[in-house]
């Protein structure tokens, strides 16, 4: 039976952060996977899986950038790099040859409008590669793990910028059609979405259970390295003077505030039997009405919910086969 893709009471909204969300639930025992857990929403996401006594790794291209930035954070860093394949299946064989189980992995690592066409040394658009490719590899190659725990979840940090595009599956690394950042990054994250529609659908009856999330405009991450200053004052997500605009209410959040949805994903028994839905503000979303607008971030402090094409069935199995392909399982 399908999960309804519509609000269900949680009790949090935008302003719950991700220590309020988790208060109450014990860990002990549990291990956590945390993609870009050393940096914004990851980071803050690991702090929290840890001190509610989940065992968290943390998997990093750059090891030792890591551990400087999780310093006081009582984790494990391992070398993984998203965009190399062998570092992916190297990653999940270390993890996998210890026999323990994965309970919780989350895929919180990302890029975001990356200026000019860039491609990995498979050839593909690089932020489909880093944002679903990459992630799609990790879980498929952790499977015997997460089956293993016997009620996993798997959480897919997406984006209300999956509005930008759907999944062109007919160009979808832009080798006939010009090249645009933003819808590049939006269909990386109906990628995202779309996979745990699909990754739902094919192994909540081994107990694997998948969630997708928009965090909320958060300013101050580093995923958005390549827009401006100017574009973030514009966009009123920074003050004129620099400074990070705080309104959860139009979804202007702090980290603590964007990690919430992430972390309820991961482990809120209010999601006990549910999975291959879109969350945002701590709470299961509703289907957006319309068509996508504009590719204009101040959209975000005024819109919600998903696009239907990105919970659409055969849209996820359409992605899931090219995956497959693209990884070579």
């Amino acid at each position: 039976m399908l999960t309804p893709q519509q609000p269900i009471g949680s009790g949090f909204g935008a302003a719950s952060t991700a220590s309020e969300v988790i208060a109450g639930i014990d860990l002990a025992g549990k291990t956590a996977i945390v993609t870009g857990g050393y940096s914004g929403l990851g980071r803050e996401t690991a702090r929290v899986l840890r001190a509610a006594g989940a065992r968290v790794i943390v998997p990093a291209r750059d090891v030792e950038r890591a551990r400087t930035a999780l310093s006081g954070i009582d984790v494990e860093v391992e070398p993984m790099d998203l965009l190399d394949p062998a570092s992916i299946d190297a990653f999940a064989a270390r993890f996998l040859a210890a026999g323990q189980p994965l309970h919780i992995l989350v895929n919180s690592a990302g890029i975001m409008a990356v200026p000019t066409l860039t491609r990995d040394a498979r050839g593909y658009e690089s932020q489909f590669a880093t944002n679903h490719l990459g992630h799609f590899q990790l879980t498929a190659r952790l499977l015997p793990a997460l089956r293993q725990a016997r009620g996993a979840r798997v959480v897919s940090v997406s984006s209300l910028g999956h509005r930008y595009s759907p999944v062109v599956f007919d160009d979808p690394d832009y080798e006939r059609r010009p090249y645009d950042p933003w819808s590049a990054y939006g269909q990386s994250k109906t990628a995202n979405v779309l996979f745990a529609v699909a990754l739902d659908a094919r192994y909540r009856g081994e107990g694997i259970r998948a969630f997708s999330l928009h965090p909320g405009a958060i300013v101050d991450t580093g995923l958005g390295k390549y827009i401006s200053r100017e574009q973030l004052i514009a966009a009123g997500v920074l003050d004129a003077n620099g400074n990070p605009v705080r309104d959860p209410s139009r979804q202007l959040k702090t980290v603590e505030q964007g990690a919430a949805t992430s972390v309820w994903c991961a482990t809120s028994p209010r999601l006990d039997g549910m999975g291959g839905v879109y969350c945002e503000n701590v709470e299961v979303a509703s289907i957006m009405d319309g068509k996508p607008e504009s590719m204009d971030m101040r959209d975000a402090m005024r819109l919600a919910g998903v696009m239907a094409y990105a919970v659409d069935p055969a849209a996820a199995d359409r992605l899931w086969a090219l995956s497959v392909a693209r990884v070579g399982l």
